[in-house]
């Protein structure tokens, strides 16, 4: 099997040394072109007169004079529902076999098609993640090893003439035959629906396992490693996997929970971040000295850019009709963006609901910095996430705690605008210190939330609750596991009713 191991290295290596990274330019250019012929036919397509764009001298910018940017809501309204309905050759080419259920955080439920070209991109896509590993220093034997993918259920649910699940699932249903190998915890663990099942059931069979690498969202994967080293009577997880040496981390930052996820290992691991969102693999890391994902720019996914600006999004987090809209090409680093994508699954020009900075444009390289609806600016105080998650470092550094999940809100309380925030923690803090530490920091910060501060945004206030209660109403009102996230920002209602759930005796 070492030899097999080291087979596998000097592959990836040798394709690494000899493939090289696209001209982001040119690379753009060739997937929208791609994108614009094989959907010409489609209802789309004729709508938006694709064959005339592909005919015109500047084929990027006829497309984004033609079509308009869509969202989620007017998407479906407008096209997709036809697709559940059983229509063909609405938004691309033939019918539709499989539909992502999101339960992300923009929309209560929402149907992304996952077309065959799309699974084909994705399987594409990860191979360009294991092609990169060579970046990384691993040893040949880490390439026999297990990998772990904690997701969804890929016990997809049967229609008439498609199925249903998240991404996860979908993905993990349809993995090559050769990658079973590798693949755990296999088909049959992988297909429970019942999350508390499906992690005692990994736990049972976790010492069968040699496991070098595991994936998913870092909430559930240390639930499941807290459950497998309970279950088996363990120190760290290392003492049933000795070769485990990398965690790949998808849609969510992973630094809020690094501290506590490090007290479950012997050592640290390599970290890997990845962009699989419902509609596409966007993004991965490339290269250890960073954590900033690279775009994949050429498999079936075209990039655009809104500048993440008051003027140019409304209240209720969507593109106004008349914001610029960059290319690659045109964006800086540094700025924060609203992301919008064009796929192989007919998405047009369709806003995925996150917002990025681009930190490194000669490698087309992300971060993550937000969602659009996770962005307050009730009373001028134009708080992205990412400012939010800078002022919980904050708090945890002053108090040498751990917050790994947060919600806030803008509520009018008493006649005036309070900001209030329940934080995940089981440690016993002087909640009021908490909140002039986070107020602080987002003053320093923010000029917007400074001066929101000085006039009608009144007061900062804390509440802290065990991180649990944020996975039991998880559990009650979302799902377990999977693809699920805790929102990081509420409107009023909402955050009422959450509190409610949360602060109610045990």
């Amino acid at each position: 099997m070492a030899l097999l191991g080291g087979v596998i290295k000097k592959a990836i290596d040798f394709n690494g040394l000899v493939s090289r990274e696209p001209n982001p330019a040119k690379a753009q250019r060739k997937v929208l072109l791609q994108l614009l012929k094989k959907a010409r036919l489609t209802a789309f397509g004729l709508k938006y007169n694709f064959t005339g764009i592909l005919a015109s001298p500047d084929p990027v910018a006829a497309f984004q004079q033609a079509v308009p940017v869509y969202d989620y809501d007017t998407l479906h309204a407008e096209w997709w529902h036809y697709l559940l309905e059983g229509h063909q050759n609405v938004t691309w080419p033939g019918g539709q076999q499989y539909f992502a259920l999101s339960s992300g955080t923009t929309s209560n439920k929402k149907y992304i098609p996952v077309t065959d070209d799309m699974i084909a991109a994705i399987r594409k896509s990860g191979m360009q993640q294991v092609m990169s590993l060579k970046n990384f220093d691993l040893p040949p034997d880490f390439f026999e090893k297990g990998i772990l993918m904690l997701g969804s259920s890929t016990s997809l649910i049967k229609e008439i003439d498609h199925q249903e699940g998240e991404i996860s699932g979908i993905s993990a249903a349809n993995i090559p035959s050769w990658f079973g190998k590798f693949y755990k915890p296999g088909i049959e663990i992988a297909s429970i629906e019942n999350w508390d099942e499906k992690v005692r059931r990994i736990a049972e069979e976790a010492p069968g396992w040699d496991i070098g690498s595991i994936s998913g969202i870092p909430s559930w994967v240390e639930l499941m490693l807290k459950e497998i080293i309970q279950y088996n009577k363990l120190n760290t997880i290392h003492d049933i996997w000795p070769n485990l040496q990398v965690y790949t981390s998808g849609g969510v930052a992973f630094e809020p929970y690094q501290k506590s996820f490090e007290k479950l290992l012997a050592r640290p691991l390599i970290y890997i971040d990845t962009y699989l969102a419902s509609e596409g693999y966007l993004a991965t890391q490339k290269r250890p000295d960073t954590n900033a994902m690279a775009l994949i720019l050429n498999n079936g996914v075209f990039f655009e850019f809104v500048p993440f600006t008051e003027e140019n999004i409304d209240e209720d987090g969507r593109v106004k009709k008349d914001a610029p809209v960059l290319t690659l090409e045109q964006a800086q680093e540094g700025a924060e963006y609203v992301l919008l994508i064009s796929t192989v699954s007919g998405a047009w020009r369709y806003m995925i609901g996150d917002t990025v900075t681009i930190t490194d444009k000669k490698r087309s390289e992300i971060r993550i910095s937000g969602r659009t609806k996770h962005y307050l600016n009730v009373v001028g105080e134009q708080l992205s996430v990412q400012k939010m998650n800078s002022a919980i470092e904050q708090l945890e550094h002053s108090f040498d705690i751990e917050v790994k999940e947060f919600i806030a809100s803008v509520v009018f309380q008493n006649e005036q605008y309070v900001m209030k925030w329940i934080i995940g923690t089981s440690a016993d803090i002087d909640t009021a210190k908490a909140a002039e530490i986070i107020d602080k920091e987002l003053c320093d910060n923010n000029k917007n939330y400074a001066v929101a501060r000085t006039k009608a945004l009144k007061a900062v206030e804390v509440e802290a609750v065990p991180v649990e209660q944020f996975y039991s109403w998880s559990e009650t009102f979302k799902k377990l596991g999977g693809q699920a996230k805790i929102p990081r920002v509420m409107k009023e209602e909402d955050f009422f009713e959450f509190r409610d759930f949360v602060l109610q005796p045990a």
